[in-house]
């Protein structure tokens, strides 16, 4: 069994003086792909977030690569190999998309070339010059996702790259997942999308007012469908 790359305990997250993470467990294995469900407001973003530092405050304990990380700011979090992927993608209208694709710094060797990540995203090599906002929203989402691949991250954080998406986008997208996962990427994702997600991950996490409710294999998933129609209404 591969080693544990992240490890999440008893993870609690305010947002002021609202508490909405109570006490969040996981762990992902080094390249696994994990996705953690739930409805909306469940607390599945504000994990990310927390995992991140992103979130006004926290407790508990955060490891990633067995090295505590509950004390540390954003930066050095990133530091230990975290890619982060937001739901609200963060594209500069000032900048073309390559610029916006270069923007962030290489924080460990072994990250993508850009000749690399154009070839998993061809779209991007296309529109290089086009400023950031003038991409599509699937070029969009593509250019957040490849944006992380650059920095030499080996964990990555993807909060619902699916959302929005037409479904040609959304196939380019899981065979990006797939790629990655073969070239032993680590990932953990936030889906809506139980169709997008049902077929890349390893493993669920079925997050219901900020706690983890069950968990469930790949090979488990059949036998979980009335559950998730229950929470999802998938």
């Amino acid at each position: 069994m591969a080693a544990a790359m992240l490890e999440v305990h008893d993870l609690h997250g305010w947002y002021g003086e609202s508490h909405v993470l109570h006490g969040v467990s996981f762990d992902v294995r080094e390249g696994e792909v994990v996705t953690l469900l739930g409805r909306n407001g469940a607390g599945r973003t504000s994990t990310l977030r927390a995992i991140m530092g992103l979130i006004g405050s926290r407790k508990g304990s955060v490891k990633v690569r067995g090295q505590e990380a509950i004390a540390m700011a954003p930066h050095r979090i990133a530091r230990l190999g975290i890619g982060y992927c937001p739901e609200e993608r963060g594209i500069f209208s000032s900048l073309t998309a390559e610029e916006n694709l270069m923007l962030p710094p290489v924080l460990a060797e072994g990250g993508m070339t850009v000749d690399q990540i154009y070839g998993m995203f061809p779209n991007l090599k296309e529109r290089a010059s086009s400023p950031g906002t003038r991409l599509s929203g699937g070029e969009q989402q593509m250019l957040a996702v490849a944006r992380i691949l650059r920095s030499g991250a080996r964990l990555l954080l993807l909060d619902e790259i699916s959302e929005g998406l037409a479904p040609v986008i959304v196939q380019k997208l899981a065979e990006a997942v797939m790629a990655l996962r073969k070239q032993g990427y680590t990932i953990v994702m936030v889906e809506q999308n139980f169709r997008f997600a049902a077929p890349l991950a390893d493993r669920f996490f079925l997050i219901e007012h900020g706690r983890v409710l069950q968990e469930f294999t790949q090979a488990q998933l059949p036998g979980q469908i009335d559950r998730l129609h229950e929470y999802l209404g998938v």
